[in-house]
């Protein structure tokens, strides 16, 4: 069972609300997220591309770009070396879509995540010199490929990483160091002796704030960035950045420039979705676009993601956009899969009692093993890793929670792993079939996991009666959006409410729509879109068959319970009506 706790971060909120002209609510909502200071407040409810952080502050910044700028005026050769996933695809865009603006001659390079796995390798390196390539340029990837940094080197080109993943840390005499490739320049906030405001940017930002930098030495208009950022707020969310300060502003941003876009892929992705493309947020980032463009580099190539980007026409674009929705649909029904047997496999075994959960699926395909991860780490509220068959090995995807340090518990084990990389929160991984139980066994051996830290905790912004909700404040609520890691939807909590009358939705029966009453006699309508079977057996285990019967037949009944909600606006012909949206309960 998750622990409610109500935040309670004191601020001086009159005194926000006059100065910024919001309410109460906001107010708290705000302070909960450490938003406090009059110029972040406004950063916050007012982003604007002027409140974006230089770019010259970033480490290798200049180097980069000066080498950039000697080589399109030579006439060199480039090659972007992107990644897979949609953090990848996206940043292969900005820099392709960048450079050409500069006049560059530039071509690209997406690894197969089958066939060539994460990341820049020596035979991506070696097809590079046998075309003639002058340059390199990395982007979601190269800052732990030192070897393969070494190997071009040696062949005589230039190399230039731009990335955003944890540096690779050697011991030297007792002292942690960063191992950093020997390339011409190493464009990455995570570096220590980065001072770059931001250590949070995705891979996608990193390569943004590249051209960035590019577009003002070669006096490009800013108006000219707009439909980058569009790119960088689908990255952004769907890699799990934090939500807040210059990332948050690339996102909002972002959804802005995206509802007027004039990108032929988008647009028909956004068409064929059923998008209201008005009402866009970052939900339809992160689980509608996001996921068809992951879902080429997954079960396909990750270059028809981004031939959906650069498409050149609205027939083009269409056709692309239909095949990566079938795509991501086929790959809906194959994670369902794994998660059932994932499930069955840690119910089964002794799995169950670990704290960190490495489950091996064998004829799992690789390339949702991440997803499965998160799915069953949702589940369980625990680390969980999916491993499954290779043509080398065997490969893994981490999914972690926010008490866990995955790239570091990692770390800890490397001896049982031939490679890994990643963040706190999500890592990939390899290592040899018959080291799966070791590196199960240590890694639980060396957790501090406790089992208080296994368990959810729910965090309740504002405990605020019905009575307070309103279409104003469902209004004001959205200048808080986009909402996402570090800036959750805000949760409101209510008590003792009682059930006037129930009924069950949709084709499925799988939406329950209750009348609640409060203490104070305001009534509401309530939807939950949880696991209904389990919410009314509870109600039965509690309150008793006939109490649940009569709740449906809207009799007067005994049950009561506490929920935590978000405030919504059901619009139905024409009528806007007031409901709340239960997130959880508890019944008491």
């Amino acid at each position: 069972m998750a622990k409610w706790v109500v935040r309670s971060k004191k601020a001086d909120f009159s005194s926000m609300m006059d100065r910024h002209s919001i309410s109460e609510v906001v107010a708290r909502i705000l302070t909960n997220r450490g938003v406090t200071k009059d110029k972040d407040i406004e950063k916050f409810l007012n982003p604007s591309i002027e409140a974006l952080y230089d770019p010259k502050d970033l480490k290798d910044i200049d180097k980069a770009t000066s080498i950039l700028q000697t080589k399109i005026k030579a006439g060199s050769r480039i090659r972007i070396v992107g990644d897979y996933d949609v953090d990848g695809i996206t940043a292969t865009y900005i820099l392709y879509t960048g450079l050409l603006k500069c006049g560059a001659i530039v071509d690209y390079e997406i690894p197969d995540r089958i066939t060539d796995g994460y990341g820049i390798n020596a035979n991506i390196i070696e097809a590079a010199y046998n075309d003639g390539i002058d340059t390199i340029i990395t982007c979601d990837n190269g800052i732990a490929a030192i070897d393969q940094v070494a190997m071009a080197k040696n062949l005589g080109m230039t190399v230039i990483i731009t990335d955003h993943h944890e540096l690779v840390l050697v011991d030297i005499d007792g002292e942690e160091v960063e191992q950093v490739p020997v390339a011409d320049a190493v464009v990455n906030p995570k570096q220590r002796d980065c001072n770059y405001s931001n250590k949070e940017l995705c891979g996608a930002a990193v390569a943004f704030k590249l051209i960035q930098y590019l577009y003002r030495l070669y006096q490009i208009d800013t108006k000219n960035l707009y439909p980058l950022i569009e790119a960088v707020a689908i990255a952004t969310v769907c890699d799990v950045m934090d939500l807040v300060d210059e990332n948050r502003v690339l996102v909002k941003l972002g959804l802005i420039e995206l509802k007027k876009t004039n990108n032929y892929g988008l647009k028909a992705l956004i068409e064929l979705s059923d998008i209201n493309i008005n009402m866009l947020s970052g939900y339809h980032l992160g689980f509608i676009i996001g996921p068809c463009l992951n879902a080429s580099g997954r079960l396909d190539t990750a270059k028809k993601g981004l031939s959906l980007l650069l498409a050149n026409s609205k027939e083009e674009a269409y056709e692309l956009a239909k095949e990566l929705k079938v795509l991501n649909d086929e790959r809906k029904d194959m994670t369902a899969d794994g998660v059932e047997e994932a499930k069955n496999l840690i119910e089964t075994s002794d799995l169950k009692d670990d704290k960190v959960l490495v489950v091996y699926l064998p004829d799992c395909h690789e390339s949702i093993a991440g997803i499965i991860a998160g799915r069953i780490r949702e589940y369980y509220y625990k680390p969980t890793i999916v491993l499954t068959r290779s043509e080398k090995g065997v490969k893994g995807s981490g999914r972690s929670i926010e008490e866990y340090n995955m790239f570091k518990e990692l770390t800890k084990v490397k001896d049982y792993l031939t490679k890994f990389g990643g963040h706190p929160m999500a890592a990939g991984l390899s290592l040899e079939e018959e080291d799966i139980s070791h590196f199960r066994r240590a890694l639980n051996e060396y957790t501090s996991l406790t089992d208080e830290d296994l368990i959810p905790k729910i965090s309740i912004d504002v405990v605020l009666p019905l009575g307070y909700v309103s279409e104003e404040l469902v209004d004001e609520l959205k200048i808080l959006e986009p909402f996402g890691k570090a800036n959750p939807k805000p949760v409101f909590a209510e008590r003792n409410l009682k059930v006037t009358r129930a009924f069950l939705l949709g084709k499925n029966k799988n939406v329950l729509k209750l009348k609640v009453i409060n203490q104070y006699g305001r009534t509401m309508d309530a939807i939950y879109f949880g696991d209904i079977d389990a919410f009314l057996s509870e109600l039965r285990d509690k309150f008793g068959e006939e109490e649940v019967d009569k709740m449906f037949m809207n009799m007067e009944n005994s049950i009561e319970f506490n929920i935590t909600y978000y405030p919504d606006i059901n619009e139905y012909n024409g009528n806007r009506y007031l409901q709340i949206i239960i997130t959880n309960y508890l019944i008491v």
